[in-house]
């Protein structure tokens, strides 16, 4: 793995994720936690390849603003960049954007590597 794999996520804004449907908000936009879900998923496929068989990565913080409101009907872009890797910990600069490229948000997220089998074992004893 290196420092630099990147992906961006996209989706289209639609009823199903705008603040209003997810309960985050009463306004028919581009949900915080619909963002935050592309991020991570930018941020998940950009190492993927990366991983070894049984491998995958869990989301541990995230850092972000969304500044700009993005109504139903338009593209929305995802892109996670990997800047830092320390042991099983990966970081991530993030941000998104509309479909005009305007900024919608950015950040940092940070990742762990984890060994599925194990992962589910140890969270099924919690």
């Amino acid at each position: 793995m290196e420092i630099g794999l990147t992906y961006t996520a996209e989706t289209t804004v639609t009823d199903k994720n705008t603040a209003e449907a997810y309960g985050s908000g009463s306004v028919a936009v581009f949900a915080t936690p619909a963002m935050v879900a592309l991020i991570e998923n930018a941020a998940r496929h950009a190492v993927a390849p990366a991983l070894d068989p049984g491998q995958s990565t869990v989301g541990t913080l995230i850092d972000v603003t969304h500044v700009k409101a993005t109504p139903v009907g338009r593209k929305v872009f995802a892109t996670a960049t990997l800047t830092a890797i320390d042991g099983r910990e990966l970081v991530y600069e993030v941000s998104a954007r509309d479909e005009s490229g305007a900024t919608i948000g950015e950040g940092v997220h940070r990742r762990f590597i984890v060994d599925v089998e194990k992962f589910l074992k140890k969270a099924s004893n919690s």
